[in-house]
């Protein structure tokens, strides 16, 4: 049995509405019952009647027989035990996850041969759909010796947003950073031509600004079988700081389709001249002003792809706190 030295003012600031002779008698019942015992040498409260100012508290500690018992006997011969002897208190709040996973491996798992979701998966082995994701599911499974490929599930991005003109390969592929833009080029493939700006292009992707970052990955994991080839991507977006930075970070990550191969996402020239062309014309002055606080930190990748003219233009516009959105073009200009 443990025992830990309590004060009479923490057992007062545990039940404050209880008044002094209620207290008096709970602790009398408590000292008579040999759960608490009082430090003489710390004195009493000096109140009538008196209490102690400090108490020993015994508590009785748990019980873990059984716990091996279990751990021998009750589970699969997959699961590793040696977490769980190390610390058998804990054994008791996870014992129902634990059983769980035990008679999935016992009964059902024939149902690992087949992957599935990693929420299909949490939920078939724990009735939980997000205990892997959200719950710490991964680690606990890794306690007991299970690791994520022996469970045979596959991640789910967010799905891509995209229309396809055609879908053989390999083909040319533009990622539009906004939607009006994606719906006006759309609308132009459909019913003009998929010749955009001089450049044929069988499907056009929506970016959703940053949330491409997401989306991407449905890409590179074959939404459709035709992503899978040797297409050349080429992304497309706003004038300013936040437009240069979404194409620079996610031309920079190390994408490869389920083939294996490099996914390089590269600039689609032509559609920024145009849009600089056309600023010009109207007067670089007349240009909307940049948003607040964005992130003026680009590197060089962005503007690499452009002649010293249009770089000096881009920079002229940038320092001069203006932007170009995407959407200074339309219909009447993808031709």
């Amino acid at each position: 049995m443990k025992k830990r030295k309590v004060f009479l003012k923490d057992i007062i600031a545990q039940s404050p509405e209880k008044e002094y002779g209620q207290l008096y008698a709970d602790i009398m019942l408590e000292l008579s019952q040999g759960t608490l015992v009082p430090v003489r040498s710390a004195g009493t409260n000096g109140k009538k009647p008196a209490l102690p100012v400090a108490f020993w508290e015994y508590v009785k500690e748990p019980d873990y027989g059984d716990v091996s018992e279990k751990l021998d006997f009750k589970l699969h011969p997959l699961l590793h035990t040696t977490y769980y002897r190390k610390h058998p208190e804990q054994f008791a709040q996870d014992e129902d996850k634990i059983m769980r996973l035990s008679t999935y491996l016992t009964e059902h798992i024939d149902l690992l041969e087949l992957p599935e979701t990693m929420n299909e998966r949490s939920f078939e082995i724990f009735g939980r759909e997000k205990f892997f994701q959200q719950e710490g599911g991964l680690q606990f499974c890794s306690r007991l010796g299970i690791e994520r490929g022996q469970l045979n599930f596959y991640d789910t991005a967010e799905p891509l947003s995209y229309y396809s003109y055609t879908k053989k390969t390999p083909q040319n592929i533009l990622i539009i950073e906004n939607k009006d833009t994606f719906f006006d080029i759309r609308r132009y493939m459909n019913h003009v031509d998929n010749r955009i700006l001089g450049k044929m292009f069988d499907t056009v992707i929506y970016g959703a600004g940053k949330g491409i970052y997401r989306t991407f990955s449905d890409y590179v994991q074959g939404a459709e079988d035709y992503f899978n080839a040797e297409n050349m991507l080429y992304y497309f977006g706003d004038l300013d700081y936040e437009g240069i930075l979404i194409y620079e970070h996610l031309a920079g990550m190390p994408w490869e389709n389920l083939s294996g191969k490099a996914v390089r996402i590269d600039l689609f020239v032509t559609a920024y001249e145009k849009m600089l062309d056309k600023a010009e014309n109207t007067g670089l002055e007349n240009l909307p002003d940049t948003k607040e606080k964005q992130n003026s930190n680009i590197g060089t990748l962005f503007l690499s792809f452009f002649k010293q003219r249009y770089q000096e233009q881009i920079v002229q516009i940038l320092r001069a706190g203006k932007y170009i959105p995407q959407e200074i073009l339309n219909e009447h200009d993808w031709g």
